[in-house]
């Protein structure tokens, strides 16, 4: 199984367009210890050829200008990309759809709610329907987008998307809006949960002993927004746990079995991000690794 993390960022990437947070300063004046990061999207492969998008994020084209296995390959149209598997509607995950409007054979899969939610916005329909193929997906089945390539969604702590979103939302609940993805082919597994409020028993006995762990890795603080001055809203309002704090995924996860553990879906005010931090030292010490777009890996 081959996996590409294609954006390694929150919403905005990193830099974030308007932002002059401490970690977005150092990224527009070119400080090495800050990598640019595109939004939050995984490629998936069973035998390098063929391949899977997991979430659709709105800068879906750079990334497979980036990744030359994602490019086209023969005739006048041509992808070898098959499938996109959505873990909920958050814009992030699902805006690049629309980048992929221009008459490609493609299948969709997501949960019931998910694929409610593309049907109850019409900008979705520039997917031709004779082409691009939606496929519902209930939590706990087993699906195959590509021979052998066994995927699994299960349930994690999340919200609807704020897009969505009631006057008073629900945070937290174990639901079909936001799912973990499952990969599974010849005895290896990864799971990728880009968006997780807090770990529950459930999700732990799920992704325990996985090969590789690319795990929500948002914030570093629950109010590092408010701190920085750039946003109103906690992590855990948002649906994401922070990554420090003796409630946070570093310690939630610390007993549960994994390869490698890897954060993803970074917000541009973690300071994680910035290569030496003394954040950064300490998920280094406790086993993780900072996920950046590009980084491979081959189970």
């Amino acid at each position: 199984m081959e996996v590409i993390i294609l954006g390694s960022a929150a919403g905005g990437g990193v830099p974030q367009w308007n932002c002059r947070c401490r970690v977005c300063q150092l990224a527009w004046a070119g400080d090495k210890r800050v990598v640019a990061r595109t939004q939050s999207s995984l490629a998936v492969s069973a035998d390098g050829e063929d391949w899977i998008l997991v979430n659709a994020s709105p800068d879906i084209r750079q990334q497979i200008f980036d990744t030359p296995a994602l490019r086209p390959r023969r005739g006048r149209r041509d992808s070898p990309v098959v499938a996109v598997v959505l873990t909920n509607g958050d814009l992030d995950h699902v805006a690049g759809l629309l980048g992929l409007r221009e008459r490609q054979a493609l299948t969709i899969y997501a949960t019931p709610q998910t694929l409610r939610m593309l049907q109850g916005n019409r900008i979705f329909d520039v997917l031709d329907p004779e082409l691009v193929r939606r496929e519902s997906v209930g939590l706990g089945e087993t699906f195959a987008p590509l021979p052998g390539l066994a995927i699994e969604f299960f349930a994690v702590p999340g919200k609807l998307p704020l897009w969505s979103e009631e006057v008073t939302p629900v945070i937290g609940q174990e639901t079909e809006s936001t799912v973990g993805v499952m990969l599974g082919l010849r005895g290896r597994r990864a799971a990728y949960v880009p968006g997780c409020a807090a770990v529950s028993e459930a999700v732990r006995r799920h992704i325990d002993g996985v090969d590789l762990l690319l795990f929500d890795g948002t914030l570093w603080l629950d109010d590092e927004m408010i701190e920085a001055g750039v946003g109103n809203r906690t992590g855990r309002r948002m649906g994401h746990m922070p990554m420090s704090g003796a409630d946070g995924s570093i310690a939630a996860l610390a007993t549960v079995r994994a390869e490698r553990r890897v954060f993803v879906h970074i917000n541009n005010t973690n300071p994680a991000l910035v290569r030496g931090s003394s954040e950064r030292v300490a998920l280094e010490a406790a086993g993780w690794t900072v996920g950046y777009d590009g980084m491979a890996f081959s189970l």
